[in-house]
């Protein structure tokens, strides 16, 4: 059964193939820019060297760390893979906190799923995992946004409980509740 995890080598070959599934218009959602680490920014030949992708795992995962200097403006996430064995199937990111951009159109949760996982039910499994994630990090309740027309997104959103609060810039903002006490 797919989980998400924190992102990890051993899908290494996985990631790859869906990095080119995804295209150069979608390489954030790899992790192809690294925050945390000088701003750097991984190319498709860079990941494929294993030493090179082991660095990027680094930097994604300290981006959680709150320990980590982000720069002004940006905020700790935790990045998380949605995998199944070694297959990676798509990528999930929990927001620590909001700014006011990020209340605006991103919110806390945002996700992935790379094409030829899409239309299994994946994306809803992935937010529903999140949620006791954002609850250990006091976020309740989340703000999880789509773009107005993406019927499929505001399914899954729906499906975690979500509730339509408005829409902004052409983003449907929904505040998803995680569990905190």
């Amino acid at each position: 059964m797919p989980i998400l995890v924190v992102p990890t080598t051993a899908v290494h070959r996985s990631f790859l193939a869906a990095w080119d599934e995804l295209g150069p218009d979608h390489e954030r959602w790899m992790g192809a820019k690294s925050i945390a680490q000088n701003d750097e920014e991984w190319t498709r030949e860079q990941a494929a060297d294993p030493a090179e992708f082991e660095r990027l795992v680094e930097a994604i995962r300290a981006e959680a760390e709150p320990e980590t200097v982000m720069p002004p403006g940006i905020v700790h996430q935790t990045v998380l893979w949605f995998v199944d064995g070694i297959e990676f199937l798509g990528r999930l990111s929990v927001r620590h906190w909001l700014t006011p951009p990020l209340l605006e159109v991103a919110g806390h949760i945002g996700y992935c799923v790379r094409p030829s996982a899409r239309r299994r039910g994946y994306a809803t499994q992935m937010l529903t995992q999140s949620l006791p994630i954002a609850a250990a990090l006091d976020i309740e309740p989340a703000l999880v946004t789509c773009d107005a027309g993406n019927i499929g997104s505001r399914k899954v959103i729906e499906a975690a409980g979500g509730e339509l609060e408005d829409e902004r810039h052409g983003k449907l903002r929904f505040w998803v509740p995680t569990g905190v006490s």
